[in-house]
Order: C-alpha cells, then structure tokens, then sequence
C-alpha cells in the first residue's frame, strides 16, 4: 500500500528529485520523519516550514492516517508576491 510524494520547488532541489513513494497508513508527521531521515538535513529543514496538500486539499490533522493511493504535495514557503 503506497502514496505519492510529490516536491515542489525548494523541496524538489533538497530531495533530488520530484517524485517517490512511501508506505501508506501513517500519519503525515510519520511520513516526514521519514522523508527527512531519508534525504537528510537539507530536506529536513524545508519540511520544517513547508505546508503540504493531500489530494490538493491542504492538510490540518498532522496525525490522522494517510490512506493508500493518496498523493503528498510539499510546498516550502514561497518568496514573492
């Protein structure tokens, strides 16, 4: 049972690539722990201050299940306006 990663601009230069999957059935705080155990401190610190999407719908419960099939957007924060 897996899900989508998807990285978005400062998130896809620290994790070296756009896309991966992951295990299904944990929490988001889960998943980034091991995102950034993964990838290392350099992605660790953008996971920090990103905001991340499940479905396109912005996540507000950092512990509840991540189903399978679902995709993970990271977004870091984004300078400009």
């Amino acid at each position: 049972m897996q899900l989508t990663v998807r990285y978005f601009a400062g998130a896809r230069a620290a994790a070296g690539r756009t896309e991966e999957t992951a295990s299904a059935g944990r929490s988001l705080d889960a998943l980034v722990d091991e995102l950034a155990a993964r990838h290392g401190d350099r992605l660790a610190t953008v996971l920090k201050a990103a905001s991340f999407l499940i479905d396109g719908v912005a996540c507000h419960d950092r512990q509840a299940p991540l189903p399978a099939g679902v995709t993970v957007d990271v977004l870091p924060p984004f300078a400009g306006g």
